[in-house]
């Protein structure tokens, strides 16, 4: 779960580069978001000084900071593919109050339906494992954040802390009211009434903002793609053909792969209708 030697170098030397264009309000104010420390006064120039508040931090920080900052190129792939993660869906951190824990692993399981694997900190974590790290990665490694503003939210220890880091890496962070309206920053993000609805009726509107949203569409299409290939029933290729009928964004070897998926799974070439309509939306695409 950790930087080799040479990657943290190469990490570290990219963050001081980048981030020292800065002035210091905007640093302090960038490295705070990332829960780096920082220092009222300095006395030397502003690049030891960055590099003197990033060194010795946590991976998951400083894979998360040179991200933001533009630099993607670490090679970690046992860290940017932790086990909580099921492989090829959209990733959401739900930020919850901890006593609400059951009802958010429903809604958790509901997400699933639809392409999206989702984070509970006091479900994932097994007690083995170092609490705060983990949490860490999952903000640091997420495609999106949902609070779930349930009366008291604002005043837990961490899902502000959540929240700040989440919007700091600048994914979408979407809330649902429970009796506590948004605030602060999240006060001008997309935010969903949650009062009386199932698990489900909320993650089908999740669903439907990360395939609308333009930041968040292209992720959403392939995790969409990825689950109409492994369809494991007649039932679920027609639902799943649906999907990929609304996508608003689709990746240029969609139509190839979808021919594919016709040809390979016994599911989805036996379920009525859908070859041909796996046919006209490949050629609909194509045609785009």
């Amino acid at each position: 779960m950790s930087l080799t030697a040479s990657q943290r170098v190469s990490l570290i030397k990219e963050v001081v580069k980048r981030l020292s264009v800065e002035g210091y309000s905007v640093i302090d104010m960038t490295l705070t978001e990332f829960g780096f420390p920082t220092k009222q006064t300095w006395s030397d120039g502003i690049d030891t000084y960055v590099m003197a508040m990033v060194k010795g931090q946590d991976d998951a920080k400083l894979i998360a900071l040179g991200k933001h900052l533009g630099y993607d190129k670490v090679d970690a792939p046992s860290y940017l593919e932790p086990a909580f993660w099921e492989e090829g869906k959209f990733r959401v951190f739900l930020s919850h109050l901890s006593k609400k824990k059951a009802w958010t692993a429903e809604l958790q399981e509901a997400l699933l339906t639809f392409g999206i694997t989702a984070f509970v900190a006091h479900s994932d974590i097994k007690p083995t494992l170092e609490w705060q790290g983990q949490i860490e990665t999952a903000l640091a490694t997420c495609d999106a954040l949902v609070a779930l503003l349930h009366v008291g939210f604002h005043e837990s220890n961490w899902t502000d802390q959540e929240i700040g880091f989440a919007m700091g890496r600048g994914v979408p962070v979407f809330s649902v009211r429970f009796g506590q309206d948004p605030y602060g920053f999240i006060g001008k993000t997309q935010a969903f009434q949650g009062v009386e609805k199932e698990p489900i009726e909320i993650a089908e509107e999740l669903f439907d903002a990360y395939r609308s949203n333009k930041q968040t569409q292209g992720k959403m299409a392939e995790a969409l793609l990825r689950l109409f290939v492994r369809s494991g029933s007649f039932a679920q290729a027609k639902i799943r053909i649906k999907y990929l009928e609304e996508l608003g964004a689709w990746g240029a070897d969609f139509p190839d792969r979808i021919r594919e998926a016709v040809a390979s799974n016994s599911q989805i070439d036996g379920s009525w209708g859908v070859p041909e309509r796996v046919e006209k939306l490949a050629k609909k695409w194509e045609e785009t």
